[in-house]
């Protein structure tokens, strides 16, 4: 094995920040190493990181293992202690060229500590290291990273920080850059995505980013937003939402619960109701707009009264794309300490609001059937329409392209033209 292998578990912003990886590791010449980059979200994804290390120990017993990420950062011990891992490095660490250039050559560079993992919640700035162009018909790009929230149930502000902010102009040459590459759909992607600015000057809003983006890279065809956070989006976005074709009509919620004591519990900054008319008003403005969601199944103190009212969010809030999480205690948060509910009831919990979720879909895809998309291929006959929904066609097209197609039926989940 020459290039190193990297194994990505998590979320976008991990499978992104591996790309970067990729080009650090290959400028400094770091040879014959497996890279994980672990996610923290959930004591699951943990158990998965160390299962995955393991695999790779065996599929690769000479290599120097690497283990990175936001499980390695809010527990380095639990990897530094596996027999299969070489070195564990912190989420701002893999993201330094010096950190690649001690793998290459450790001695020479004067850096051979197994462990380098640094208090994450001391960094101010976000990592400068942007790449052109992850994805090969969309791009992602990283506009925000970590949280100022500290929500009971969630370790990722240890993993990842305080929220830090990219500054709108570095922003708009990146996405300049991809363009003139010939992307026609970029991604702003982060861990708190509605944050961004409160660190900057001026503190602008990431309406005023998205504003700043069309306005300044006219050829983009579409800008797209990922996981929001309802109540904190401001003005300026919503005149985008009303105003701007070239802004996707889809948005992920962070909303993890349709009850208000469940959501005080949590330490989140909405109610129900807030939920409810946000997606009123984003829908009063785009019609068209479809609303995936983030749920969280069985939280600890949950009773069943509480839980149908997250149930019923499902229909309230008129979501499409459920993203269910049965509960899963994270030692060292406030939620890990509460009264918990039993498994079998929070598997239960979980798989009802799978089901409302794949009703909302089914719902959804019904009502696509002759009407006329914009496609963007992923690949010669698989791609998205704005609203993000999944479409197959029978003959092959252009991937990369954005096709006109009318849907004429449903098969699988997905549309078909």
């Amino acid at each position: 094995m020459n290039a190193p292998v990297f194994a990505t578990l998590g979320c976008r912003l991990n499978a992104y920040e591996t790309e970067a990886m990729k080009e650090l590791s290959t400028a400094a010449g770091v040879e014959n190493a497996v890279v994980v980059n672990t996610c923290a979200v959930t004591a699951e994804a943990v158990r998965k990181a160390k299962q995955e290390i393991r695999r790779l120990r065996r599929e690769h017993p000479d290599a120097t293992i690497i283990v990175t990420g936001c499980a390695a950062q809010t527990e380095p011990e639990t990897f530094a202690a596996m027999a299969e891992v070489d070195r564990v490095i912190g989420n701002t660490e893999k993201m330094q060229a010096a950190t690649w250039a001690a793998i290459k050559a450790p001695d020479l560079i004067g850096v051979t500590e197994r462990v380098q993992v640094d208090d994450i919640l001391s960094v101010k700035e976000t990592a400068g290291h942007l790449i052109d162009g992850f994805g090969r018909h969309r791009a992602y790009v990283q506009v925000q990273n970590g949280c100022d929230h500290r929500c009971t149930f969630c370790i990722i502000p240890y993993g990842r920080g305080n929220s830090r902010s990219v500054p709108a102009g570095v922003v708009v040459e990146q996405i300049r850059r991809l363009v003139d590459k010939g992307f026609n759909e970029v991604v702003l992607t982060g861990v708190d995505l509605t944050s961004w600015g409160a660190d900057l000057p001026a503190t602008p809003r990431l309406g005023d980013l998205v504003m700043r983006i069309l306005r300044l890279v006219p050829d983009l065809a579409r800008l797209r937003i990922s996981s929001i956070d309802s109540i904190e989006v401001d003005e300026a976005l919503m005149g985008a939402i009303a105003t701007e074709a070239r802004l996707m009509p889809h948005l992920h919620l962070s909303l993890q619960a349709g009850d208000d004591l469940t959501l005080k519990r949590m330490k989140r900054r909405h109610l129900r109701d807030d939920a409810i008319r946000f997606c009123e008003e984003a829908l009063r403005l785009r019609p068209d707009m479809v609303f995936g969601a983030d749920i969280i199944a069985g939280f600890p103190t949950e009773t069943e009264e509480m839980f149908e009212n997250s149930l019923r969010l499902v229909e309230d809030c008129g979501l499409t794309f459920l993203h269910v999480f049965p509960f899963s205690p994270r030692k060292g948060t406030p939620a890990a300490r509460m009264p918990q509910v039993q498994g079998p009831l929070i598997r239960d919990r979980a798989a009802r609001l799978r089901a409302a979720g794949d009703a909302a879909l089914a719902r959804h895809l019904a009502a696509q059937v002759g009407v006329t998309h914009r496609v963007l291929l992923e690949g010669p006959r698989m791609g998205r329409t704005e609203q993000f929904t999944e479409v197959d066609f029978a003959t092959d097209q252009p991937e990369g392209q954005i096709v006109t197609a009318r849907v004429v039926g449903v098969a699988a989940g997905r549309l078909v033209v």
